[in-house]
């Protein structure tokens, strides 16, 4: 996932453990994207990714729009946002900590 949205130039990629936290998920992964065509083109790669990963049922909400994409792929929820819908719904707040990132360790 990190790799597609990377390759995708997402901005602000954060990964957050659910464990203990919630039943839905064991991660979350919250990322934005400078418009509602880069919101929508990261979910169809990350869709496609997991589909060849071997995941068969692969959800999702909000495409059609492409301010606030819901993918649920099981054990990983990924929110992809528009910066202002992000903002206005800090779910990074909501859910706590994120965890740290490979490529900002230091």
């Amino acid at each position: 996932m990190q790799v597609s949205l990377n390759d995708d130039k997402a901005k602000d990629i954060a990964v957050i453990n659910l464990i203990g936290k919630a039943s839905f998920a064991d991660y979350m992964v919250i990322a934005t994207g400078t418009s509602q065509r880069q919101v929508t083109t990261m979910a169809n790669h990350l869709c496609k990714k997991l589909k060849a990963q071997g995941l068969k049922s692969v959800s999702t909400e909000g495409l059609s729009l492409g301010n606030w994409v819901l993918i649920d792929g099981g054990d990983v929820v990924i929110h992809l946002f528009r910066q202002e819908f992000r903002t206005f719904y800090d779910l990074d707040k909501f859910w706590g900590n994120p965890l740290p990132r490979p490529d900002q360790a230091a």
